[in-house]
C-alpha cells in the first residue's frame, strides 16, 4: 500500500475528505486559488499549502498534474524531495 492511501487511511473521516476536495480541485482546477503553491528549490517539483498538509507534485508533458507525495507538515516534511 503506498504512502498517501495509508496517510488518507490514519485520518478522520472530516480531514480526509476535506484534503480530497483540495486534492480534487488542485489536479482539475490549475488556478490554484487558495492553494499556496510554490516551486520548491533545486527541483521541478512543487507544493501546495492547506492547513498542516502538504501535497508535493509535479507537471506531466501536457500540464497535467501529478501527485507525488502528501505530507503532514513536520520538520522532516521536505527532507526526502
Amino acid at each position: 500500500m503506498d504512502k498517501i492511501r495509508k496517510l488518507f487511511l490514519r485520518l478522520p473521516r472530516k480531514e480526509r475528505l476535506y484534503l480530497q476536495s483540495f486534492i480534487d480541485n488542485l489536479v482539475n482546477d490549475n488556478t490554484f486559488r487558495n492553494a499556496h503553491v510554490k516551486k520548491l528549490k533545486g527541483s521541478d517539483l512543487f507544493r501546495a499549502r492547506k492547513g498542516r498538509f502538504r501535497i508535493i507534485f509535479h507537471y506531466e508533458h501536457s500540464r497535467s498534474i501529478v501527485i507525488d507525495s502528501v505530507k503532514i507538515r513536520s520538520e522532516s516534511t521536505y527532507r526526502d524531495v
